[in-house]
């Protein structure tokens, strides 16, 4: 058998400290599907002294993570710091700089600055490897990058984010408030201290944008994503979903048109029997369509220390097994450079829900706005009287321009009649 792979490993949180428990108790059959021992031999994190539940004596430890890239012992670094700049970056750079393969779980790194380090790692000849940056355990990426090779993808879409499609679960399930289930997510852990980034849609539109350039063979765009989060979705709102046979939930889709390609996270109204809505908890879910192989859907835990620790593991096999492909598929002048479309370039149907006074007229100055945008109504709801009070009108439109129902938005929002902030939810058919 050749010599062990000698892998570092910067930052030992959750991720980092269940990649060296894999190693450790997996180490048989890593070795023979690796064809070789897999070690880490190298280490950096901010605390020496921490438990982790695994040893590190032994393991020669680096306060400067980027010093790393520099042991001429390491054949491999893996970076799981997090964050698109600072100490991740400069490490993933100095890796690849060095000409060492670089294996990473960062979403936000690759999402912000993919372009770039992929130019780097094809000019220096080293593999760069993230099948851990989206959905964790679930092998997304190998599926879209090698698995689906032989198809155009004309379409991906997915639950990408654990923490609000938890949120969203126990909204349906219990009848609760946003705030409320929220505040229960962070005590379980579900949820961190400052949740923004996942339930502002951000996370979710990071591993988009790396699921886009993998499925459309561009260059990753983070910056063309659309991205809406579940702070504004209701109880209200997931109830009137149920009754009209939805669920709702945070998706990011990607999408090829003849104008381009689109990609947005926001929440979407999803057909009950639609399999997608039937992915609950803290699971993610992905569904790609291909020209020749048609739909396929790919479902597990999308975080967590065993399922992302797996899915760093198999990169460092196929590194071990020099298995190395393109990072987006293709090598840089044979990737697309179809444009991105905004979006008020969306075409759909969309759930429209309005607080109203109770009073004569009101709907048919809401009707009237619609009909001359253009607007075609496929049904309404109204659930109780409640005379010179507020009342929820739900509307449920055919599919029209996203541009034309958004100067609609705009005009009824400033009715005197319409008490809050129109609700908008696009509906998608999952």
């Amino acid at each position: 058998m050749s010599r062990p792979l000698s892998v570092a490993v910067a930052g030992l949180g959750t991720v980092g400290g269940g990649v060296l428990k894999l190693l450790r108790d997996n180490a048989a059959v890593v070795s023979a599907r690796a064809g070789r021992p897999i070690a880490v031999t190298a280490v950096s994190a901010r605390d020496r002294s921490k438990d982790r539940g695994v040893p590190v004596a032994g393991l020669r430890w680096y306060d400067d993570p980027v010093a790393l890239a520099s042991d001429p012992a390491v054949d491999v670094v893996v970076e799981l710091i997090g964050g698109s700049d600072g100490p991740a970056r400069a490490l993933a750079e100095a890796t690849i700089g060095a000409g060492k393969p670089l294996v990473t779980a960062n979403k936000a790194l690759l999402a912000v600055h993919g372009a770039g380090l992929a130019a780097q790692a094809e000019a220096r000849g080293v593999p760069l490897a993230f099948e851990a940056a989206v959905a964790g355990g679930i092998p997304v990426i190998k599926a879209l990058r090698e698995g689906l090779a032989g198809n155009r993808i004309t379409s991906v879409a997915g639950i990408l984010n654990g923490t609000c499609n938890y949120i969203l679960t126990q909204m349906r399930e219990r009848g609760r408030e946003f705030a409320e289930v929220l505040a229960d997510a962070q005590k379980l852990g579900y949820a961190e201290a400052d949740p923004s980034f996942d339930i502002d849609g951000i996370d979710a539109a990071h591993k988009l944008a790396i699921l886009a350039a993998l499925a459309f063979g561009r260059p990753v765009s983070f910056e063309d994503v659309h991205v809406e989060g579940i702070r504004r979705v209701s109880a209200l709102d997931i109830a009137f979903a149920t009754e009209l046979d939805y669920r709702i939930k945070l998706l990011g889709i990607a999408r090829q048109t003849e104008a381009g390609i689109e990609t947005r996270v926001h929440p979407c109204m999803v057909p009950r029997s639609a399999p997608i809505a039937t992915v609950d908890g803290v699971f993610n879910a992905v569904v790609a369509e291909g020209d020749f192989v048609g739909r396929v859907m790919l479902t597990g835990r999308g975080a967590g220390e065993g399922p992302t620790a797996s899915a760093v593991v198999a990169d460092l096999i196929d590194i071990a097994r020099n298995r190395v492909t393109p990072v987006w598929g293709a090598a840089a002048e044979a990737l697309s450079r179809v444009p991105s479309l905004p979006i008020s370039a969306h075409v759909g149907a969309y759930y429209l829900r309005l607080m109203v006074v109770d009073r004569p007229g009101v709907i048919a100055d809401v009707t009237a706005i619609l009909r001359d945008m253009g607007v075609s109504l496929e049904s309404m709801l109204q659930r109780g009287r409640s005379p010179g009070e507020a009342v929820p009108v739900v509307l449920v439109t055919h599919e029209t321009p996203e541009s034309a129902m958004r100067e609609a938005l705009d005009r009824i929002g400033a009715l005197p009649t319409v008490m809050e902030e129109p609700t908008l939810i696009r509906i998608d058919a999952g």
